[in-house]
């Protein structure tokens, strides 16, 4: 019976807030235009701005430029991820844990935040000419708006353009049936985006591979000893993982995958 209550409390709930919207929306769909567009009286604290004051250009262009910024930042991640190294150290080191053979160590948020902290290393001296050839700048006034995404693209496409294969390029410049670039300068940035995320992940899994091997080999060693021995109910994974284990402890294997993974952008 209690459940039945909370089930009809929680339906009641959302018909009052349904009913509230359809309220609200009714509300300004069908109250005339002009109580909204009506000059407040004086020393009114409500709709301080009038209509004159709204069609300010400096006011619509006030407006615009806080649109792009929440736009902007609602696609700050995906830009974090997709046009950073983040991409090739996040994968790298989620296919390190399944290979040892670890699923849950180290967690996602160890994975996650060392190789958030490693793109801050890495792309360091991207964002630092960034800041020092068009955040600065514009601050001061010295260039305006339109300049200072220029400059602070070149970096970023320089960036991506060493780690982005010819053939990734050639293949979305044909795709898109844009005119054939004669260099670097002449691929749009919507083409390089996607061709560095392709070769960023061909890079991830060749990597992958080559850390994964190592410990295949291990798994194998022991599955064809315990075969030997009889032992065939006994998961090999039990005992392979020790060894894997002391393997990359002895080699010193965080410090050498770490090393690759940053001189890999060099």
């Amino acid at each position: 019976m209690s459940g039945n209550k909370a089930k009809k409390k929680r339906l009641n709930t959302i018909k009052l807030l349904v009913l509230s919207l359809a309220i609200v929306t009714v509300f300004f769909l069908y109250v005339p235009s002009d109580v909204f567009a009506q000059t407040p009286a004086a020393g009114s604290p409500f709709f301080s701005i009038n209509v004159e004051q709204e069609e300010d250009p400096g006011q619509v262009s006030v407006v615009l430029q806080i649109f792009l910024l929440l736009t902007v930042l609602s696609i700050a991640p995906a830009l974090l991820i997709m046009m950073t190294s983040f991409t090739r150290i996040a994968i790298v080191l989620s296919v390190l844990r399944q290979a040892i053979g670890t699923h849950s160590m180290p967690p996602n948020q160890i994975i996650l935040g060392l190789a958030l902290f490693l793109t801050f290393f890495i792309m360091a001296p991207v964002w630092e000419k960034v800041n020092t050839e068009a955040i600065k700048p514009y601050l001061e006034k010295k260039i305006s708006q339109k300049q200072a995404l220029e400059k602070a693209f070149k970096p970023i496409r320089s960036f991506m353009f060493k780690q982005t294969r010819e053939k990734d390029l050639a293949m979305l410049v044909k795709i898109s049936k844009t005119a054939r670039p004669k260099n670097i300068d002449d691929i749009p940035t919507s083409v390089l985006i996607p061709s560095f995320i392709l070769s960023e992940l061909k890079t991830a899994f060749q990597m992958a591979f080559m850390l994964y091997v190592p410990f295949l080999v291990i798994d194998m060693v022991v599955a064809s000893v315990l075969l030997s021995m009889g032992m065939m109910m006994l998961p090999p994974i039990m005992i392979s993982l020790p060894f894997k284990l002391m393997l990359f402890v002895l080699a010193d294997g965080w410090f050498l995958i770490v090393g690759s993974l940053v001189k890999s952008f060099g």
